[in-house]
């Protein structure tokens, strides 16, 4: 099983920009298919980005043309950016790891969108 720590989680007024990080634990980090997810209070756990081994990417409707997920397998990180942020983006969000079927979940990240 792949350990996910999310990082860059935090405060910020809506219109801002905030980064996400996603630091892996896996020797063939470049092999596994990575999404972000996020889940606001009361509701149920949603995919808002995804990014396969070949770098292709997808979105949630909701986020499409503000959020941008890439990675960096140098790093063994993947990276969430959020740009022109709302306050209905207010959520944890999860950094998600597959492999074969195989998942793995970091412990989530706080992102809050008030002012």
């Amino acid at each position: 099983q792949v350990q996910l720590v999310e990082s860059g989680g935090g405060l910020v007024q809506p219109g801002e920009s905030l980064r996400l990080s996603c630091a892996a634990s896996a020797r063939s980090f470049s092999s596994y298919f990575m999404a972000w997810y996020r889940q606001a209070p009361g509701k149920e756990r949603e995919l808002v980005a995804s990014i396969s081994r070949f770098h292709n990417t997808n979105y949630a409707d909701s986020v499409r043309g503000r959020f941008a997920i890439s990675r960096d397998n140098s790093k063994n990180t993947v990276y969430l950016q959020m740009n022109s942020l709302k306050p209905e983006d207010t959520a944890v969000y999860y950094c998600n790891a597959n492999l074969a079927g195989a998942l793995s979940w970091g412990q989530g990240a706080q992102v809050t969108v008030s002012s």
